[in-house]
């Protein structure tokens, strides 16, 4: 899976981070750290870990990921991320 999002609530700047859906890669998803959760109410799974999203995304450009577009959405920050299929 090349593309990647990641996510925080600009007032917790600081973690927690959503890194994944249900279908992210478990191999991705176990190098964060990321635990699944599923919210009550919800009929799906996110990743989340606890570290701030610079941590993240520091972790994830040393396994080949490039930011492709940053942008807020309402009180949330969003990240784009791809990685190179070799």
């Amino acid at each position: 899976m090349p593309y990647m999002f990641i996510s925080t609530q600009i007032r917790l700047e600081n973690g927690p981070t959503n890194v994944g859906d249900e279908y992210s890669d478990p191999a991705v998803m176990n190098y964060l750290g990321a635990r699944k959760t599923t919210m009550l109410g919800n009929n799906f799974s996110e990743y989340h870990v606890d570290d701030p999203p610079r941590m993240v995304l520091d972790k994830l450009e040393k396994i080949g990921f490039r930011v492709l577009t940053m942008t807020g959405v309402g009180q949330t920050l969003v990240w784009c991320l791809h990685k190179e299929i070799e």
